[in-house]
């Protein structure tokens, strides 16, 4: 099994622990290892697909029955602090924490990932490369962005591309995408996809008064469903999603780039429900 340094993601890590174990053991079950770290078995299935967080009070357990030395518990106690961390903020410095006490770069993919949706330019500029000609000229490009960014901020963009392999430079010199679609997957709920949409829906806020209406559309609906309907509501949310990365536009060539979000957001508490 790898090392626990090799992960970002407290619940693989135990749901790799669990395939390991259970290879080597026929006896070792979600039942089993549940008693071990007095959590519900059907609880600890959630938990090792994704679905559910343990809470802090369950670290200690789960470190003494990993068998993690100090410097190994103490990087698990961040990993779960970072799934369940809510602010980008306390990402950033979370995040931080955990690179620190790795003690390496952020070579691997899953750190270039977070780096990644970080910031906002970063999948603006992949987009912008769509279409945009561009062979170096760090400056122009920042300037194209809406807000700009600075130069240094460009450079380091293209660098993290390249490096997650989202573009490349052809026999002409020029920076093209290998790949015109990202997806951040089901796990949509990470850290980092947390802060950057976030980051997002500011933006759209501040769009309101930097971009005048003939180059933007945002509006507005208040509707009143059944909380059960919640899951239709999402699901033709996702549809229009994958409508749009579908989307051709005829002969007209791509000149702009658009960040499209979708929130639905309750406004109401559920009516003979007591808030928690």
């Amino acid at each position: 099994m790898k090392p626990i340094f090799e992960y970002l993601d407290y619940q693989l890590y135990l749901k790799d622990f669990y395939e390991y174990k259970k290879d080597q053991s026929s006896y070792f079950s979600y039942r089993y290892m549940g008693n071990k770290l007095n959590l519900d078995a059907g609880f600890l299935v959630k938990v090792l697909q994704g679905k559910a967080n343990i809470s802090n009070k369950s670290i200690p357990v789960i470190v003494r029955f990993l068998k993690l030395e100090a410097r190994e518990a103490e990087y698990f106690d961040l990993l779960v602090r970072f799934a369940k961390a809510k602010t980008g903020k306390e990402c950033e410095f979370l995040f931080e924490r955990i690179m620190a006490l790795r003690g390496i770069d952020m070579n691997r993919v899953e750190d270039r990932q977070y780096e990644f949706y970080s910031h906002w330019y970063h999948n603006a500029i992949r987009a912008l490369l769509s279409y945009y000609s561009f062979q170096g000229d760090y400056k122009e490009l920042a300037k194209l962005l809406s807000p700009p960014i600075t130069e240094k901020q460009a450079e380091d963009s293209i660098s993290l591309l390249l490096s997650m392999g989202f573009i490349k430079r052809d026999k002409l010199g020029f920076f093209v995408l290998t790949d015109k679609t990202i997806t951040t997957g089901e796990k949509w709920h990470s850290p980092a996809i947390h802060a950057f949409q976030k980051e997002t829906i500011s933006m759209a806020r501040e769009s309101l008064d930097r971009h005048t209406k003939e180059i933007r559309d945002i509006s507005s609906v208040t509707i009143s469903v059944s909380h059960k309907d919640l899951e239709e509501i999402k699901a033709r949310a996702s549809e229009f999603r994958k409508s749009l990365l579908q989307m051709h536009t005829g002969n007209s060539p791509s000149d702009i780039v658009y960040q499209v979000n979708i929130q639905i957001v309750p406004l109401t508490g559920i009516l003979g429900h007591e808030e928690n």
